[in-house]
């Protein structure tokens, strides 16, 4: 695997966030470097990080750049400007929870010392926004040791988007599952939807697995349901982006027709997450916005028009898998089944 990390802070408090820009890959392996707001916040909108956790991550350090320029102003200006900087990078993207959980967590950790001195908070918010990465790479860690027992030696898998080191901080969610059933042992065969429009699982997943030495087949979205039938597959397991608090889950555009194709082949369909992707305030799917994005991903994918001029599009970037089709979701804290409101309350505690 590529040493290169998704993500990483450089320098002090006046340092700036460095990040593989994902919309180059597989066939590049570019880094840029975010030194203002409005660049980390394009980073996000267009895709360049992606995956929840990571997109928490991103919008931490993001927030720390932000405050920069006021660090020498006073209390007052500081927190003006630590409010704009948290709206704006709240706006890059609207349903992926952990943006809104890591700038709300960045907000408080400045909040609790008002009165102090401003480079004192600065230091204090970069420390916090590190605190976040660290916590969000162990939770993979224990997010694959939980799922990789769920899955036999020999058994072929199937992943949805990608779920894998480059959406997080380290490891994954749904590729961590895989990740550490290698390393104990296991023989897996991944088959990757390719995630249409934008091919997270082509240029993403299927280049990841490779990396890490995992037998891995890519088939087209459309392909899923045959590959089912003909028995390829034993078990499904992909991430999310956001969870209400029944288990109904969020994630990319055709992860909820694959959970229909597992039920109607009893496959079970697993969920990958962390507990920061839970919003309990949400009571069901129902009330999960879902992002809608620009046409011309569909129209014209990757800068060559595939769709005559004028075309109605409907392009939502996220769908909600019912919790009664998910056999378990795996968090760091173990596996929640069945999945409903009272296992997963009673998890999270």
């Amino acid at each position: 695997m590529s040493t290169v990390p998704t993500l990483h802070w450089i320098g002090d408090i006046q340092g700036h966030l460095r990040l593989i820009d994902q919309t180059r890959l597989p066939v590049e392996l570019i880094e840029i470097d975010c030194r203002d707001v409005e660049t980390v916040w394009e980073a996000i909108k267009t895709l360049r990080v992606r995956g929840a956790p990571a997109i928490g991550v991103a919008a931490a350090y993001g927030v720390c750049i932000g405050v920069q320029s006021v660090i020498a102003s006073g209390e007052t200006p500081f927190f003006e400007q630590l409010r704009k900087t948290a709206d704006r990078l709240a706006s890059s993207r609207p349903t992926a929870v952990n943006l809104f959980w890591a700038i709300e967590r960045m907000k408080q950790a400045a909040e609790r010392l008002r009165g102090r001195p401003t480079p004192e908070i600065a230091a204090t918010l970069l420390a916090e926004a590190r605190a976040i990465h660290e916590e969000d790479r162990q939770m993979c860690r224990a997010i694959g040791r939980h799922g990789a027992e769920l899955l036999r030696d020999g058994q072929g898998v199937l992943t949805h988007c990608n779920a894998g080191g480059l959406a997080t901080s380290d490891y994954g969610t749904a590729l961590a599952v895989f990740f550490a059933a290698a390393e104990s042992g296991k023989t897996l065969h991944v088959y990757a939807d390719e995630t249409r429009p934008l091919l997270q699982g082509a240029r993403l997943t299927a280049w990841e697995l490779q990396q890490r030495g995992i037998d891995v087949t890519l088939i087209c979205d459309n392909m899923a349901a045959q590959v089912m039938r003909e028995g390829r597959v034993q078990a499904v397991v992909t991430g999310a982006d956001r969870i209400a608090a029944n288990g109904d889950s969020a994630n990319k555009i055709g992860t909820y027709g694959v959970a229909v194709l597992a039920a109607a082949h009893k496959i079970p369909f697993y969920i990958a997450a962390p507990s920061s992707t839970f919003d309990l305030s949400i009571q069901s799917g129902r009330e999960i916005p879902i992002e809608q994005r620009d046409p011309r991903e569909v129209t014209h994918g990757f800068g060559r028009q595939t769709a005559p001029d004028g075309v109605a599009v409907y392009n939502p970037a996220f769908d909600v898998t019912p919790a009664e089709l998910i056999a378990g979701i795996i968090c760091e804290r173990g596996v929640i089944r069945p999945v409903n409101r009272e296992a997963i309350a009673a998890m999270l505690g």
